[in-house]
């Protein structure tokens, strides 16, 4: 389970500046400043939580219910959140809005605060 964590976080991690250099460089010259703006929050989002799986991956043994569920909230929340956005700025670039992708980045973004709350409860139950 934690190598699968680390391998997820790094991947991810990967593609965040694969994605970041293609919209810092190639999309720059196709999408408007709000497109461009949305394309750079699903990036950041998806850095933040690949740093998150990483830490979650050399600190926690990833036993429990809760921090299982932690980790596959992080994830899930991520792919929606961040490739949902993505897929919804290029599409309305190319003028073929993906509109079915708009429900789906807010569930995103909760799966990514239930993490966080995963998170918040796994602390507490650590022994210090």
């Amino acid at each position: 389970m934690i190598q699968f964590t680390l391998i997820f976080a790094s991947i991810l991690g990967g593609l965040t500046v694969v994605f970041g250099a293609f919209g810092a460089h190639l999309l720059k010259r196709i999408l408007n400043e709000e497109q461009l703006k949305s394309f750079e929050t699903g990036v950041k989002y998806q850095m933040y939580h690949a740093i998150v799986l990483l830490l979650i991956g050399f600190n926690f043994d990833l036993e429990t219910a809760s921090e299982k569920y932690m980790m596959y909230s992080f994830m899930l929340g991520v792919l929606l959140f961040s490739f949902s956005i993505y897929g919804l700025v290029i599409s309305s670039a190319k003028n073929k809005k993906l509109t079915f992708l708009g429900p789906i980045t807010p569930l995103g973004g909760l799966f990514l605060i239930i993490g966080w709350c995963f998170l918040f409860y796994s602390i507490l139950n650590i022994d210090f």
